[in-house]
């Protein structure tokens, strides 16, 4: 059973804003309804804004930091100091400025060997989470984007990992960019409790277009998976990137 799909279209100066009070939103009704909130964030252009809005008052002060949880739903494989980090990008514009406790923070490492680091987290995952063998995660809010080519998290156009339904977190080959990747699968991705999802700029719009009204072919268009997600799914669009849709 899929859960609800809301698109929401906002100008290019209102999608920082509205997807911060909506992150915030998230966060804060978790903590009440359970106690905490695990994230999985996102790397890429769009969200560093976001995080950088998130550690500004008013909206910092709104969430009650120690009950949050920080996961990656992908890494690149280099270092944390890299500028191509996805880790580097989360701290230096939100977590360096938030007092989230250093033990809340579970970095994916992609400084050492891939198959290595996607083992070494996916037993993160089973540790804070308490799973049973062959349960999954459930992460209160993931924060996930889409590139051009349709990608979301790392699971990238044709690639192995899109087809991996037993483990929690691969280390996936992508021939298109000469790279591996660390990244959530696509059972865990779709067992979120809520999935916010964040894209901006006219060269993503064809994908949008793809993932939310193309004919199903997840192996072309990876984020399609989305739309089957168990939870809430909540595209936040610019104007732009929601330019093609037909409704």
């Amino acid at each position: 059973m899929s859960g609800q799909q809301r698109v929401l279209v906002y100008p290019a100066d209102r999608l920082v804003e509205e997807a911060a009070r909506r992150l915030v939103a998230i966060t804060r009704e978790r903590i009440a309804a359970t106690g905490r909130c695990t994230v999985a964030l996102s790397g890429g252009s769009t969200p560093g804004p976001v995080y950088r809005r998130l550690a500004t008052s008013p909206l910092r002060d709104e969430v009650d930091w120690s009950c949050v949880h920080v996961f990656w739903g992908d890494e690149r494989t280099v270092p944390p100091e890299s500028d191509q980090s996805n880790y580097r990008l989360a701290r230096e514009t939100l977590l360096d400025h938030v007092p989230i406790p250093a033990g809340q923070i579970y970095r994916l490492r992609g400084e050492i060997d891939p198959e290595t680091a996607a083992a070494e987290y996916e037993q993160t995952i089973r540790r804070v989470f308490n799973l049973a063998p062959g349960e999954l995660p459930v992460f209160d809010l993931l924060l996930q984007g889409i590139g051009p080519d349709g990608h979301t998290a790392s699971l990238f156009p044709g690639t192995v990992a899109l087809h991996e339904r037993e483990r929690l977190v691969v280390a996936n080959v992508v021939p298109q960019l000469n790279t591996m990747r660390l990244t959530l699968t696509v059972p865990v991705i779709q067992n979120a409790a809520r999935i916010v999802v964040l894209v901006a700029g006219r060269d993503k719009a064809e994908a949008v277009r793809r993932a939310l009204e193309g004919e199903w072919n997840p192996e072309e268009t990876p984020s399609q998976i989305l739309r089957q997600a168990r939870g809430e799914v909540d595209w936040l669009l610019d104007v732009d990137a929601a330019s093609l849709l037909n409704r």
